[in-house]
């Protein structure tokens, strides 16, 4: 007579605590490389958004704003911006248009600028706040404070200009 045996099949619990440390040990590799490349490429968003506002802001000034620029408002009302970049925040960054207008003394000017909305942490939108003017030069400065320019002298200060 045959005897019958009673075979289980599946993984054992030794088998499956392996499995779930190797994808542990997979993912504590890649999430901080993922949160760096999306902090990466919020910056690139941020300066291409302020090459879009220098772009807008000198074609506003030569046909709607008679001389002068206008803020993120008037760009967005004109159509030289979306309306992402027109509310003031876009990938991770608090967007600024500042326009200064002409007087006897010095021509109409503009400061724009982005910082992140979170600096630093593990959720940090960006580790580089930017700034521009009228000159479309734009600089950055590590952390939540973008660099600013002199009303008078448009030097900029506590910034470097991007490569």
């Amino acid at each position: 007579m045959k005897m019958k045996t009673n075979r289980q099949e599946g993984f054992s619990l030794i088998e499956l605590l392996i499995v779930v440390a190797i994808i542990g040990i997979i993912a504590a590799i890649a999430i901080p490389n993922l949160l760096a490349s999306k902090r990466a490429a919020n910056e690139g968003s941020a300066i291409a958004s302020l090459r879009t506002m220098t772009g807008a802001e000198a074609t506003y000034q030569s046909t709607v704003g008679a001389g002068e620029y206008g803020n993120l408002a008037a760009l967005q009302g004109e159509g030289l911006v979306d309306s992402v970049l027109g509310a003031g925040t876009k990938s991770g960054y608090a967007y600024v248009a500042t326009p200064m207008a002409s007087s006897t003394t010095a021509p109409a000017r503009f400061d724009a600028s982005c910082t992140p909305q979170s600096a630093s942490g593990i959720g940090a939108t960006g580790t580089r706040s930017f700034y521009t003017n009228e000159s479309g030069v734009i600089y950055f400065v590590a952390g939540g404070t973008a660099p600013t320019a002199s009303a008078t002298t448009r030097v900029v200060s506590g910034g470097a200009p991007l490569k």
